[in-house]
């Protein structure tokens, strides 16, 4: 899953929610040093992520993506997922996403100290392109994919997975509705225990 449903996934705690988003640049047991609540949103972040790698829907998904972009699949999976998340949001909370994402905003400043060094480089980017809301598009996901596909030099070709999306769009959606089901069932669980 992509940075919103990783915030979404993390319950109301803000401090869980900051870990869980930033958990990629994190690496091994590097979490020890932060506050304990940031340390459960990575532990929680790695959870889903093994969780969805290993669900026969999401990989049912990136096979349809497998021939034109490789081990980008999964990755490009992972934003298309996003976007159903946001163009389907009222599905799945009672609080609109533009207060949801500034909300979130508001605590990544609130919580600077906090942040990794990736986090604080990428955060300037993503509030004023307020990449959150934009998932709710597929132009927004054309620009997500294509400044992911620059970050490899263009190699990925990430920014050619509008096609897919496009031309699957409902088998996607659909993949998408079933796999979250499961996945925020697990998720929940595995918050209770952190």
């Amino acid at each position: 899953m992509n940075f919103l449903a990783h915030i979404y996934l993390s319950g109301d705690n803000d401090l869980i929610k900051i870990g869980n988003f930033m958990a990629d640049g994190i690496r091994g047991k590097q979490f020890g040093s932060y506050p304990l609540e940031i340390q459960k949103g990575i532990i929680l972040h790695r959870f889903i992520d093994t969780y969805t790698d290993s669900h026969p829907i999401f990989r049912e998904s990136t096979k349809r993506l497998h021939k034109n972009y490789h081990h980008y699949a999964g990755v490009i999976v992972d934003v298309f997922y996003d976007h159903f998340l946001a163009k389907n949001w009222g599905n799945y909370s009672d609080e609109n996403l533009v207060d949801f994402t500034n909300h979130f905003y508001q605590s990544l400043q609130d919580n600077y100290a906090f942040l990794s060094e990736r986090t604080k480089g990428m955060m300037p980017y993503i509030i004023n392109q307020n990449w959150l809301v934009s998932y709710q598009s597929v132009e927004g996901i054309s620009q997500i994919l294509t400044r992911m596909d620059s970050r490899t030099k263009n190699e990925s070709k990430m920014r050619f997975a509008q096609n897919e999306l496009k031309e699957f769009y409902s088998e996607f959606e659909q993949e998408f509705t079933t796999f979250f089901e499961d996945l925020r069932i697990e998720s929940h669980q595995k918050l209770i225990t952190l």
